[in-house]
């Protein structure tokens, strides 16, 4: 098992050139990740005290005034919609997800409206759709307007989501000038925008409050890893709500990040109950956090598109190396093919099973992107893409 507990398990070694996708397992951990991980499973701490320290190394790193450890991105969007819609109310907190007797409205522009909206609503939250999607039809030209979101907010206005990307996250100071007087707080769901690594900072300089990040993508932690990070009083009454509270009041010594004077009592379990951070996650996080953001990211997108270079010049059909500064994140290799679908299927059913990106398929691309393609691969899947061409 210690020395291939895939195969132990009857469970294919997958080669992936598709990104850190969550479906197969996000970034490949360093060893240094992996032996903190190790380390942390052998011994026993106090969660709420764990995740203050991390809440001091996330906000060295990122500005932010504080942060948290999730399970996940999306759990950290699930927990910033609960802090914003009961703060350090407890009475709200044991009431969630009914949200009815309080301001429960998420305002989210159409144009921001994904999948990972589920992740808001799993909190009671209800999403008010605004604005128009011209951008992203190509009817127009105009992004969110200020009049839009001033004539959107309400006494039931809880929050204000935002869905970053390297395209619209000018718009973001726009979205904060209407909405920090109005008490509004402005999360940001940044999941997949790094790198580049001046992102951990970028969101928090353009107003943003809550921030949520990925942990095991592009930051090289664990899968199940996420980081909220942002107001120090919202990011506590995330914690709140997510750490095991089977506590005696007379006892319960909180982490500073916690207000216990603001709370007027101790709350139950809360809403988040469900994605608490192991310690094994919160270390292995903070590890991978500390790693990334010391990295050169010019030196690692230099040493990505020469790897890409290589693969193209063993493959026949036509390609493009795109650089980090037109994907926006890391150097990706384009292949234009006939039924990228139906190729992409045969990669699949290889053996060893091979992965490409389907973003762009439906314009005759499937696309390399290296981010969790271990070097030795490469060939593998030069090998892989001649065969089934």
């Amino acid at each position: 098992m210690k020395q291939d507990i895939y195969a132990a398990l009857g469970v294919k070694r997958r080669i992936n050139a598709a990104g850190t996708l969550t479906r197969l397992g996000g970034a490949l951990m360093d060893e240094e990740v992996v032996a903190a991980m190790a380390a942390a499973a052998r011994a026993s701490v106090d969660i709420g005290e764990l995740q203050a320290a991390a809440s001091r190394t996330i906000s060295r790193i990122t500005t932010a005034q504080a942060g948290i450890v999730t399970t996940g991105a999306a759990a950290a969007l699930t927990l910033a919609a609960a802090a914003a819609m009961t703060r350090w109310d407890i009475a709200r907190m044991a009431a969630l997800p009914q949200t009815d007797g309080f301001p429960n409205e998420i305002l989210l522009p159409r144009t921001h409206h994904t999948g990972y909206a589920h992740a808001l609503r799993a909190s009671g939250a209800r999403l008010v759709d605004l604005g128009h999607n011209d951008r992203g039809t190509g009817a127009g030209v105009r992004g969110i307007e200020p009049w839009e979101i001033e004539a959107a907010i309400t006494p039931r206005t809880a929050a204000f989501a935002f869905s970053a990307t390297p395209a619209n996250a000018a718009d973001l100071p726009t979205v904060v000038a209407v909405c920090k007087p109005k008490n509004v707080p402005v999360i940001v769901d940044a999941a997949a925008q790094l790198p580049p690594k001046s992102n951990l900072r970028r969101f928090f300089e353009l107003g943003a409050d809550l921030v949520a990040f990925s942990g095991g993508k592009a930051i090289g932690g664990p899968q199940a890893s996420g980081i909220l990070a942002g107001r120090r009083d919202l990011v506590g009454a995330a914690l709140v709500q997510q750490l095991d509270m089977d506590v005696s009041p007379e006892t319960w010594l909180p982490p500073d990040l916690i207000d216990r004077q603001a709370m007027k009592g101790v709350p139950h379990h809360g809403l988040g109950r469900g994605f608490k951070a192991g310690k094994e996650e919160i270390v292995g996080l903070l590890v991978a956090l500390e790693r990334f953001a010391a990295a050169d990211d010019d030196a690692s997108n230099a040493a990505l598109e020469k790897r890409l270079q290589r693969i193209a010049q063993g493959l026949a059909c036509p390609t493009k190396i795109l650089s980090s500064r037109e994907t926006g994140r890391v150097a990706q290799l384009h292949l234009s093919v006939d039924k990228p679908l139906e190729l992409s299927r045969r990669l699949q059913k290889g053996d060893p099973p091979v992965h490409l990106s389907e973003r762009f398929a439906a314009q005759g691309i499937l696309i390399i992107d290296p981010q969790a393609l271990s070097p030795e691969d490469d060939e593998q899947v030069v090998k892989a893409l001649r065969n089934a061409l």
